[in-house]
């Protein structure tokens, strides 16, 4: 009999279809917060879109921190939290995609806990995983007026839906996880409009990595009603409206689905029910290799899901049926959406060839996904299989 916790995250709302900038203000002043400090990446600092967020905050407005990039290293984590401590911030905004988020989420840590050196962020990571789980540090110890965060994500990355961060240590090329509660945003903001600058490429391979979430999650021993219908729908809505969005990419409602997709899709996680191993070579893929974190998702799904076939096809037919196909294996629908919307499509077409599989495979075996894979992974030959039939 399946037995579980569902836990209900620290998010007080999440307000969607509206200005983003319009959005933050009333926030920001429902909530009190005097000092808001923005952090985003270089990119959106360009924008129009923290031009107007900028704007609306008025003598709110704190600063900005633009230099977060790829997979939230933790030199930007602990110079985000630098500024915005020099600031007197009250209230963080993190307005981009994943790495964007994540490196928010643990700047909340880094702030809570002083920690000014990348080194200091040791004693904060999660702990060893169990069961497919990493429990938080419980040295992460917020004061009771501890500074909270809200998200503008301006892609389908779904990052800011989970009170786990995932960040990468330059100094071992491994992506860690951090988590606590309360570094879940306070406030999320869904608006299709912050993700009209985002390159096609971004929104696309995001919105595959929601597929992931979705498709990983229903497949999982551990899935349960709540996961079916929300996983299931998600599948549905991202199915239509990715390819959809390539070839309407002015359609705002369109855009909307996306993210009410995403949503869905990350709904799952809040049940306990976890990823697998598509989501962690990926984060090895990342830190190691340099893969963006979309791309990972497009090229180690298919393989992942005919890998673990043996042990849990039936679970893939509800893949196959919320496309819409029942009758086609899911990693052949899933490996057709990638190739419709021009993704890449193996680890050859995102530059890791077989020179790094050992490595991938050493690394992966540290990650808590991985652990928690339907068809178990206890040697990292047998990662390197699953990278065999992506290369």
């Amino acid at each position: 009999m399946l037995n579980g916790i569902h836990g209900h995250q620290d998010i007080e709302r999440v307000v969607y279809g509206k200005p983003a900038g319009a959005a933050l203000r009333a926030e920001a002043e429902r909530l009190g917060a005097r000092r808001v400090f923005v952090m985003t990446t270089k990119s959106v600092a360009q924008s129009a879109l923290l031009a107007a967020i900028v704007k609306e905050l008025g003598d709110r407005h704190a600063g900005v921190y633009a230099g977060i990039t790829a997979h939230s290293p933790r030199p930007c984590v602990i110079e985000g939290a630098r500024l915005a401590r020099e600031a007197k911030a009250d209230l963080l905004v993190a307005v981009g995609g994943g790495s964007a988020i994540d490196a928010t989420k643990v700047m909340l840590i880094a702030l809570w806990q002083n920690a000014t050196r990348i080194e200091d962020l040791d004693l904060y990571r999660s702990g060893k995983p169990k069961e497919g789980a990493a429990p938080p540090s419980e040295a992460i110890r917020p004061p009771p007026d501890a500074v909270r965060m809200i998200a503008v994500p301006t892609t389908l990355s779904a990052a800011e839906f989970n009170a786990f961060a995932g960040i990468s240590d330059p100094r071992h090329g491994i992506k860690e996880s951090f988590g606590h509660r309360l570094i879940v945003p306070q406030v999320i903001v869904l608006d299709p409009a912050a993700t009209l600058a985002t390159p096609m490429d971004l929104m696309l391979s995001t919105g595959l990595k929601a597929v992931d979430h979705a498709v990983e999650r229903l497949c999982s021993h551990q899935a349960h009603p709540f996961v079916l219908g929300t996983a299931t729908e998600a599948l549905r809505l991202l199915a239509r409206a990715l390819p959809a969005h390539r070839s309407r990419p002015d359609d705002m409602p369109t855009r909307l689905d996306l993210q009410f997709g995403m949503w869905l899709s990350i709904g799952a996680g809040t049940s306990g029910v976890g990823t697998g191993a598509s989501h962690g070579i990926g984060h090895v893929l990342g830190a190691a290799c340099h893969v963006p974190h979309g791309h990972t998702s497009c090229v180690m799904l298919p393989s992942v899901l005919r890998w673990n076939l043996p042990a849990n096809g039936e679970r893939q037919k509800r893949v196959s049926e919320a496309f819409g196909k029942p009758e086609v294996p899911a990693a052949d629908l899933v490996a057709a959406l990638v190739a419709e919307l021009g993704l890449p499509q193996t680890l050859r077409d995102v530059g890791v060839g077989r020179e790094r599989f050992a490595e991938i495979g050493t690394k992966s075996m540290h990650d808590r996904a991985v652990l928690n894979n339907p068809r178990p992974i206890t040697r990292p030959e047998q990662v390197v299989e699953i990278l065999e039939l992506a290369a």
